[in-house]
Formats: C-alpha cells, sequence, structure tokens
C-alpha cells in the first residue's frame, strides 16, 4: 500500500454532516498508520468553524475546558482548532484560544511530539510542518515546541511512548527540556491519579522497564514514585509478564519495588489511587510468594499428597480467601512462580485441578449435618476440603 492509499483509507469518504468544512485527522492514529499500525480511535480537528455551527450541523457538544464535539452517526470526536497559553503550574495551568482564525499549524504546534503533530485532510494529504514524518522514519521523539516544558504530564507520556515503541529513541534537546521540568520543579504538580494512569498503559506495553528506566534517568523516578527505584525495571520485560493483565503486572511492579514489604505496598497503593483489585492484588503476593516455597508439593496432580501436604494447601487456600476468589488466587500463583523461577508448565495445572476438587464440596450439606454449631460446621468443612484433596489422585 502506498503512502498515499494509506493516509487516504485513514479518513475514508467525507459526509454531510463534515461536508465543507477544514477537517482533518490528527495525531496517534496518522502515527500509527505511518508505522504500518492499527489507527485506533480517530481524532479530528475543524479549522476555521464555530461551535454554532458544529450544534448546527448535528454535533453534540461534550468539551469542558474547550470545544470537543462527537460526531452524529460515528461519534467520533471532533475538536476545533486552538491555541493554549501557560497560566499556572502544573498540567491544568493553561487558558485556550479557539476562534476560527486559528490555523491547522497552530493547532499541531501544541502538540507534545513532532511524530503526533502531523495531519491528514480529506483528500488524504499529509500536513507535517514539524517534520514528523522524517522523526517517525528515524525512530526519534523530539518535541514540537519550547512550550513542551509547560506540561509535566509529557514526561510521563514520552515514558509511555518509550515503552511502546521499542527501537524509538530521544532526541537530546528534548531530553534536555525534560530535565529541566525536574530541576524547576514542574514534574512536581503532577497528582498520583494522572501518574497511576500512565504508568497502568505504560505496563501494558512491550516493554515496560523503559518508562521507569527513563524517569530514573531524568531525576523525576523517586519525585514521581517515591520509594519506587529503577531496578523494578529488570522484573518487567520476562516474557512471561506479557500474559498478566494490569492487576498481576501492577502487583509484580509493588512487589519488586518493595521487596515485598506489605506496609510499603499499602502505603504506594494509597499514594496511586489504584483499584481495590489492584490494591488487593499487590498486598496478597508477597504471601503467596512466602507460604509457596514452604508447601514443598509435586507439580503434578497425578501424584499423590500427604495428609500434611494437603493440610496445608487448604490452610493456603483459606488464608488467600481462594474459596471465594479462585480467579485472584490463580493469576496470584501465576505471578508468584514467575518470581520464584518454577520452570514446570504444568504447576498452574495443579492448582486449577486442586481448586476445582475443593470447590465440589458441597458445603451446604455439610452446615446441615452441624448446624447450629458454627465451629463443628467450619472444622467439618475444612476437613472435609483436606480430604478432597488426598483422594484427588484416585478420582
Amino acid at each position: 500500500m502506498t503512502l498515499l492509499s494509506t493516509l487516504a483509507s485513514l479518513v475514508g469518504d467525507n459526509d454531510n454532516c463534515t461536508c465543507g468544512l477544514q477537517v482533518y485527522c490528527v495525531g496517534g492514529a496518522v502515527r500509527d498508520a505511518l508505522l504500518g499500525l492499527p489507527a485506533g480511535d480517530r481524532d479530528w480537528v475543524v479549522v476555521g468553524s464555530t461551535p454554532e455551527e458544529m450544534v448546527s450541523r448535528g454535533f453534540t457538544p461534550v468539551g469542558g475546558d474547550f470545544p470537543v464535539f462527537l460526531h452524529p452517526k460515528t461519534r467520533e470526536e471532533y475538536a476545533l482548532a486552538r491555541t493554549e497559553r501557560k497560566s499556572g503550574r502544573g498540567y491544568q495551568g493553561f487558558t485556550f484560544y479557539t476562534g476560527v482564525d486559528v490555523s491547522l499549524e497552530e493547532d499541531l504546534r501544541r502538540r507534545d511530539f513532532t511524530i503526533n503533530a502531523m495531519a491528514v485532510d480529506a483528500q488524504g494529504r499529509l500536513h507535517d510542518p514539524y517534520k514528523g514524518l522524517v522523526d517517525l522514519q528515524t525512530r526519534v521523539f523530539r518535541h514540537v515546541s519550547e512550550a513542551f516544558i509547560e506540561d509535566p504530564v509529557r514526561i510521563l507520556r514520552l515514558g509511555r511512548f518509550l515503552s511502546r515503541f521499542t527501537l524509538f529513541q530521544v532526541a537530546e534537546e528534548t531530553l534536555f527540556l525534560c530535565c529541566q521540568m525536574v530541576s524547576n520543579h514542574e514534574v512536581d504538580a503532577l497528582v498520583p491519579e494522572r501518574v497511576w494512569k500512565e504508568i497502568s498503559r505504560a505496563l501494558m506495553c512491550a516493554k515496560p522497564s523503559r518508562f521507569f528506566k527513563f524517569l530514573d534517568s531524568i531525576g523525576a523516578l523517586d519525585r514521581v514514585l517515591p520509594g519506587v527505584g529503577e531496578e523494578v525495571s529488570d522484573y518487567l520485560d520476562n516474557a512471561d509478564v506479557s500474559t498478566l493483565d494490569l492487576s498481576q503486572r501492577y502487583a509484580l511492579m509493588a512487589y519488586a519495588s518493595t521487596g515485598g514489604d506489605v506496609d510499603k505496598i499499602k502505603t504506594l497503593s494509597q499514594h496511586l489511587h489504584v483499584s481495590r483489585e489492584q490494591a488487593d492484588y499487590a498486598y496478597y503476593l508477597p504471601v503467596v510468594v512466602d507460604m509457596l516455597p514452604a508447601l514443598n508439593l509435586p507439580n503434578k496432580s497425578s501424584l499423590p499428597l500427604s495428609d500434611s501436604q494437603a493440610e496445608n494447601i487448604v490452610v493456603f487456600i483459606e488464608k488467600l480467601d481462594g474459596i471465594r476468589k479462585p480467579g485472584r488466587l490463580l493469576a496470584l500463583i501465576k505471578v508468584a512462580k514467575l518470581l520464584l523461577k518454577i520452570p514446570d508448565m504444568a504447576y498452574m495445572q495443579c492448582w486449577h485441578d486442586r481448586l476445582d476438587a475443593i470447590n465440589d464440596i458441597s458445603t451446604g450439606d455439610i452446615a446441615k449435618q452441624y448446624a447450629p454449631d458454627t465451629q463443628a460446621i467450619k472444622v467439618a468443612i475444612h476437613q472435609a476440603r483436606v480430604d478432597r484433596l488426598i483422594r484427588l489422585v484416585h478420582d
């Protein structure tokens, strides 16, 4: 596919809602299309229009700080071209101007990197006033203008892009501006929620370690993530990590950055305002890592368990709330297996079999038999689980 046909397919056909407007597809969708990647969500900029005209064409206004509209059919976002001016500290201290005289080049100038400052018009022509295509071809992240230094979120975005685009490097002049944002304390204006938003995205990229190594290289890591060292990156690029979901990856990150210290993990989770599920995964992982080796279990479900082994497994499962939440326990065992370097591929299947066997027990029947003695019910259910594991090899 030629460059022209690639860009033409990105913008598609004009429609009645946008006919007559100066509409451009911009940003990440253009970048990814030029890299031969799926374009994903498309963002649009409209030059020379007004909020009133957009509404009259059926667009729905959804923007808060500046005019953004949803297309009446595709529901894609269309923003009026705008300029930005710094008016305070941090990434929220900006004022915007969206007059009809704002040009496409002015709108693209406010963007972070040259590779994100390209646009495609309705005819499929590339508009590249800041030579983003050259930087894309040479795999370089370069800031568009000196205004880059006004928004500390761009440091986090750059770290995330490094994690995603693993062959790209940072231009020296852009690296210098990042260091300036650290030295002038702009980076200290970042709020934990925004920090976690970018970390969570970086953790799901191809090489998460590049996020942490980059922040460390410019002196921002301890400012953004107090107590988290660059050594955390050693755990995150393991090939097995690619099969983990976000909660598992966060638990791995928290464990690696704290040495499994539960109090420090709780502090980190509170600082980043992670979800309850993510905090729970991180909290319980050290328990799993500590208890698993002591179980000293056979690595095949076909091998018998001793009475003490079965007892220890049930204690372990009950302690980790694995009866109510078997999925979480299996997910944590998978992360612990990685940390403990347990190589056997059958290991996880053993745990699936054990949990399935235990959950087959009819606890309701046992409860009826020993009611109303709640302690007797608890002991009987526990013993039934132990007995079920001992019999597992014979089933």
